[in-house]
């Protein structure tokens, strides 16, 4: 027994222990900024991939970041462009070998119809922490938000049917960013439009315009009564981001 004993005290020194490994993750808008605490963050979940244990998880907080790093500076390798206030998540694991993990992002997190889901897999070692810019995901897309009418609105077809019906949105970049004419997300290179649905069927197609900073709006004739859905999507070419909201209302006698 004393055998045993001097034995398994002479291995303890050697045995593994848990080493403190840090790991930033941050959220970046495609075209544009890091999702901070201005837009509610995004949600960080890191995930052993072995068995699905979650390491650590929580959300994106700090500012959007510096403009000129991000979007105007030219970027060589090794630049960074994050700042120590630019917005990410600092993810404290405990590990004792070499993890696989699983980092997933969602995004924008308090935007539901906006948001998106985008991961990544990499492996982490004991101690040595990714700090810095971090792994930055890029999160594709726009919020779009219709403002007017309102979800299952009620309408009197005698309040609307001798003018344009209105319509209103409101629409940033996912990081919050603001959309302006000539601006650096111009909205003159943006396609904004909706699709006008009557119990079911497409009956014509809205334009939206700017009419001030994020915010679009459209008009068309609307003579009958029935159950309606617009589906308002915004399409920026360049890069692919596009955008969808979509609002039911009702015209009545």
């Amino acid at each position: 027994m004393k055998t045993l004993t001097l034995f398994i005290a002479l291995l303890l020194p050697f045995a593994a222990s848990a080493i403190e490994t840090k790991v930033m993750v941050r959220a970046k808008a495609r075209d544009a900024k890091f999702i901070g605490s201005s837009l509610g963050g995004a949600y960080i979940i890191i995930r052993n991939k072995a068995n699905q244990r979650i390491l650590a998880e929580g959300k994106t907080t700090g500012t959007p970041g510096n403009t000129q790093l991000i979007m105007k500076n030219p970027v060589a390798r090794g630049t960074a462009i994050c700042d120590d206030q630019t917005a990410g998540f600092l993810a404290t694991i405990d590990i004792d070998e070499p993890t696989f993990v699983n980092i997933e992002v969602i995004a924008p997190f308090n935007q539901k119809q906006a948001q998106t889901i985008v991961s990544t897999e990499l492996w982490l070692l004991p101690g040595k922490n990714v700090l810095g810019d971090g792994i930055i995901l890029e999160i594709p897309g726009f919020i779009v938000d219709i403002l007017r009418p309102r979800t299952h609105q009620f309408i009197s077809l005698k309040t609307v049917k001798d003018k344009p019906f209105q319509f209103q949105a409101n629409i940033v970049m996912m990081c919050g960013c603001v959309i302006d004419k000539g601006g650096l997300w111009n909205s003159d290179e943006m396609e904004v439009k909706g699709v006008l649905k009557k119990d079911g069927k497409v009956i014509r197609e809205v334009k939206f315009s700017l009419v001030s900073a994020n915010l679009f709006e459209g008009d068309c004739p609307i003579t009958q009564t029935g159950n309606y859905e617009l589906v308002l999507h915004a399409w920026h070419e360049k890069t692919g981001n596009a955008g969808v909201d979509k609002m039911n209302f009702v015209l009545y006698e």
